[in-house]
């Protein structure tokens, strides 16, 4: 593990990496000037085209000269039942009365483009790819590793990072049960719901368990908390609600002011807005709809859309899928460069602070 560890953090000298946030708030903007500060910027392909990605890649190029990362998302096999679904459909039909819009169309399509895109990457290399929902094939990574580049895959169970291991991954991504937005399970399956593993658990129990480089992802928006999750074995940490605050971030500003407004004290994760688990912020739509949501991503995540779109014009962020991860309250307005020296400073006291550790950036 140590040459594959050593060539993939080298580059990216400080052991941070930005996650990449889909829907709006991971752009070029953002992952340059983490890139550009010693960390490791991404772009979140997931719900663009393949155009729409090759341009942002375009934007960063133009933005910096250092690495950076693309995430894409596994295509979602067919599980929903149609019935649960318009049974959805119609208890949102007071919510699309209300925002003056109609719902949006549940088969709008399933594979985000998945194929298209990957070729693309191929055709015309960056120097990270992640993976979320899912393990690629192994011609996929194979493919990837043939141009040059580097491919992480997302486990929230030792069982997932072992599936990440047979498929020849460079490192996997332990998301604990802390972190924002979409959990990364590989199969979406009800009966888990709640059995999540906290991200300095999930990151011993699969360091015991695979020969991969781990990066550490949820709740983390302190250097200390960087330092911890090193200290449990993880070469590198992933933060993402700790961008989603800073100018560079494309998050709505409502979203960004919601993380230390005292209206939301907390998060609970919540298939209301896509069918899938993701944890956001407590509003009234997670309230009053969360409990009736079903299984059944992408389809409301297609279903809801409009109506997220139409609170989102209305200035109401009970309408809005408002994700952050448990440690939101510790959201800091600063330029993104700057949170990674502050982050990289903390890091650095922390780790000072523990008898023979060695300070410095990503090991």
């Amino acid at each position: 593990m140590s040459s594959a560890l050593s060539a993939l953090t080298d580059l990216f000298p400080q052991p941070i990496v930005q996650a990449p946030m889909a829907g709006g708030p991971s752009g070029p903007r953002l992952a340059a000037a983490v890139s550009e500060a010693g960390g490791l910027g991404f772009l979140a392909a997931g719900y663009k085209t393949a155009d729409g990605m090759y341009q942002e890649i375009k934007q960063v190029r133009g933005l910096t000269g250092r690495p950076f990362g693309v995430n894409v998302f596994l295509p979602q096999p067919e599980h929903a039942e149609s019935g649960a679904v318009d049974l959805y459909a119609q208890q949102l039909a007071g919510e699309a009365a209300w925002y003056r819009t109609e719902l949006g169309e549940p088969d709008h399509g399933r594979d985000d483009g998945y194929e298209i895109k990957v070729a693309a990457l191929v055709d015309d290399p960056v120097p990270v790819v992640s993976f979320h929902f899912g393990v690629p094939a192994r011609e996929v990574v194979d493919a990837l590793h043939r141009v040059g580049t580097f491919a992480l895959v997302t486990a929230t169970t030792v069982e997932e990072a072992l599936a990440v291991e047979r498929a020849g991954a460079d490192a996997v991504i332990a998301q604990g049960v802390e972190a924002g937005g979409h959990q990364g399970t590989h199969r979406d399956l009800p009966e888990n719901d709640g059995a999540g593993i906290g991200v300095l658990t999930l990151v011993a129990l699969i360091r015991e368990a695979v020969d991969l480089p781990v990066v550490a992802a949820g709740g983390i928006m302190r250097g200390g908390q960087i330092a911890a999750v090193l200290a449990a074995g993880a070469s590198a940490a992933q933060l993402g609600t700790a961008f989603l605050a800073t100018p560079e971030s494309g998050a709505h500003a409502l979203h960004k002011a919601a993380l230390t407004d005292p209206l939301h004290p907390h998060t609970e994760l919540t298939r209301a807005f896509s069918g899938r688990p993701a944890r956001g912020l407590v509003n009234r739509f997670l309230r009053e709809h969360g409990p009736y949501a079903p299984a059944a991503y992408p389809e409301v995540h297609h279903l809801t859309a409009p109506l997220r779109k139409a609170a989102a014009e209305a200035g109401d962020p009970q309408g809005m899928a408002l994700w952050a991860g448990q440690g939101h309250r510790m959201a800091r307005d600063l330029p993104a460069g700057r949170l990674v020296e502050v982050l990289a400073e903390e890091l650095e006291a922390a780790t000072a602070a523990l008898p023979g550790r060695r300070t410095g950036g990503a090991r």
